[in-house]
């Protein structure tokens, strides 16, 4: 079983494992910056774009901060503003209407916890899909986990892994080209239901073997 964290509309590397293997949840250890906690990342009109949930930073003071307590800042519209991003960059997709109605509850109801939220989008996209999602989550913190395989290096979003995604028909490729490891959203508005055979593919380099 392998050790995950929960992330914001995980990438589809990510998403390939949550999918397709026996996973485990980590809910036990302290938030990070510079992670895909409460980051994804989707293409528009201008390519690849940034979504970023704004959360309520303790002071230094107050020692580190369990991403489970992480508050999310909804004194700031980010719901809105990231709802009409998606519109925007994926209503001409062949499938974001047929899924809309389930994704946009995520920006209409406030979240007080941002692994709640995560936890939440992550379960709405196998709702999309008809599967069930995995529901084990981790009853400690392990530095090295003594029962599950440790995958928690796929939340750092400065790590840069060498990817053979095969390219998808995306909604501004001709513009931009093929972008690859975005959020599970831009797999699902693009190609559906085809989105879960899609996600069986081997997208680990050669060179990382």
């Amino acid at each position: 079983m392998k050790l995950i964290h929960p992330s914001y509309f995980p990438n589809i590397f990510a998403f390939s494992y949550i999918l397709h293997e026996p996973v485990c949840w980590e809910v036990h250890d302290n938030y990070q910056k510079q992670t895909f906690r409460n980051r994804t990342y989707i293409s528009n009109d201008r390519g690849k774009h940034i979504l970023s949930i704004p959360i309520i930073h303790v002071g230094k003071e107050n020692g580190r901060q369990k991403y489970k307590d992480v508050l999310i800042d909804n004194s700031y519209p980010w719901q809105r503003q990231h709802w009409r991003t998606l519109q925007t960059a994926y209503r001409t997709s062949p499938f974001f209407e047929f899924y809309e109605d389930e994704i946009k509850p995520l920006y209409d109801k406030p979240f007080e916890k941002l692994l709640d939220y995560n936890l939440k989008t992550i379960e709405t996209i196998f709702e999309c899909l008809q599967m069930e999602m995995p529901k084990d989550t981790s009853t400690e913190f392990e530095i090295e986990p003594s029962e599950h395989e440790d995958f928690r290096f796929l939340i750092n979003a400065k790590l840069k892994h060498k990817l053979t995604i095969e390219p998808y028909t995306q909604v501004f490729g001709d513009r931009h080209g093929f972008i690859p490891n975005l959020s599970i959203l831009d797999l699902l508005f693009n190609l559906g239901p085809n989105a879960i055979e899609y996600l069986k593919k081997d997208f680990i380099s050669q060179d990382n073997a």
